[in-house]
């Protein structure tokens, strides 16, 4: 079983597979008590965010992670992973400028930090 840095890492790794981009990680712990981290992304098409979901769907569940469901992959423009500890969000750059997650849930901290201060 993934930690909890392991697994983000891995789901950053499965959205650069399928060139996902503005990849922001929050870790929204202090804010909340249904998640860990909320890991948005970018991509190009809904073709895309529909690949890239499938993407983080079966690297995470090759390494034994939780799947508690995907949503949005009807549409596309906005598609949910649930993790259960981290919840990936990938959409197209419309709906991400509409429904600007980031702001929403307040401090962000960019992946490359992220990712480096837990190597």
């Amino acid at each position: 079983m993934l930690d909890l840095e392991e697994m983000k890492l891995a789901v950053i790794d499965a959205l650069e597979d399928i060139k996902a981009f503005d990849i922001t990680v929050m870790d929204v712990r202090k804010l909340t008590s249904l998640t860990s981290y909320m890991i948005v992304a970018s991509a190009n098409s809904t073709r895309q965010t529909k690949a890239i979901a499938n993407n983080v769907r079966e690297k995470l569940k090759e390494k034994g992670a939780p799947l508690q469901g995907i949503e949005g992959e009807k549409e596309g423009e906005w598609v949910l992973v649930d993790l259960t500890d981290i919840v990936v969000h990938i959409m197209v750059p419309t709906a991400r400028a509409y429904y600007n997650l980031e702001q929403l849930w307040g401090e962000t901290e960019n992946r490359r930090a992220t990712a480096a201060s837990s190597s």
